[in-house]
């Protein structure tokens, strides 16, 4: 049995044989060559690897990840669907589609592992989700099971998050919901993110915490923002995720983003649902 084989197949401990997943929600791999899309706020001046980032995985105990498609890469969405055709059982992916894609390549990427569909919207203006074709797009998603995932700041949450429910889709909101660093938990958007929890169609991913507090105030702010979150959404719809490779950040771990969980989320229990059922279901994996 391979090693990945036998991380996957431990004993659970209500009953043995039982498939034990332990998932990373958000990650991203690319390598220098690729074509970049114009108007970009990022250019990658490193490789990040699919070995590099299953390596990771492998020394952390997380036996399956999600893959975001990276802004800079834009709808071009080749490089992560080889890397999700390269390993089906421990890969799932988020993709970055245009609201003309087709019908064909929206199953075709359903069936190579794509869960989901990003928005990421930080610098750009928001749709109009709630007209065509915008929302002829979002309801084939929904009807595909994906999820759609939303990345802005938090201030602008009540222009994406009602057009999403009302086309019937799910809702991933990214790292922590993007709180003003000077508000922080405050923040009127982060409030009402934390309302959004009563529509049981939103889920929070606990990740990217340092692209909303200082790197030193990470494990305290992301504590009280986490509690908040759990509060309204417990551990059914919240998600971990690395955010690797912690782009524009240089001096941040996979360690310690992994650690800053454990230190956001004391009870083993709801670590374990947020590390482990919930992403099961929500991603789709296979357990």
């Amino acid at each position: 049995m391979s090693a990945f084989a036998e991380s996957v197949f431990r004993p659970h401990a209500a009953q043995a044989g039982v498939r034990l997943a332990a998932v990373d929600t958000h990650a991203h791999v690319f390598e220098r060559g690729l074509a970049l899309v114009e108007g970009r706020r990022y250019t990658p001046a490193h490789d990040a690897s699919l070995e590099d980032y299953l390596a990771r995985l492998d020394a952390h105990g997380m036996t399956h990840g999600v893959l975001v498609q990276p802004s800079f890469l834009g709808t071009d969405n080749s490089y992560l669907l080889n890397a999700l055709r390269a390993f089906p059982r421990r890969l799932r992916g988020v993709v970055v589609i245009e609201p003309g894609a087709t019908d064909d390549s929206l199953r075709e990427m359903d069936a190579g592992g794509v869960v989901g569909m990003r928005l990421n919207l930080v610098g750009q203006p928001t749709p109009a989700l709630d007209t065509a074709p915008w929302r002829g797009l979002l309801e084939r998603v929904a009807a595909l099971g994906w999820h759609v995932e939303v990345h802005l700041p938090a201030a602008r949450l009540p222009e994406v998050i009602p057009p999403l429910l009302a086309a019937g889709c799910a809702v991933v909101v990214d790292h922590f919901g993007r709180p003003d660093p000077a508000s922080g938990v405050a923040d009127p958007g982060f409030r009402y993110l934390l309302r959004q929890a009563g529509s049981g169609r939103v889920w929070v991913k606990l990740s990217g915490a340092y692209r909303n507090w200082p790197l030193a105030d990470v494990a305290a702010a992301g504590r009280e923002a986490a509690r908040l979150l759990l509060d309204a959404y417990t551990g059914e719809r919240l998600v971990w995720g690395s955010d690797w490779p912690h782009t524009e950040h240089p001096d941040v771990s996979y360690a310690a983003t992994r650690e800053w969980l454990d230190r956001w989320i004391d009870d083993p229990a709801i670590r374990q649902a947020v590390l482990t059922d919930t992403p099961s279901r929500l991603f789709r994996i296979d357990r």
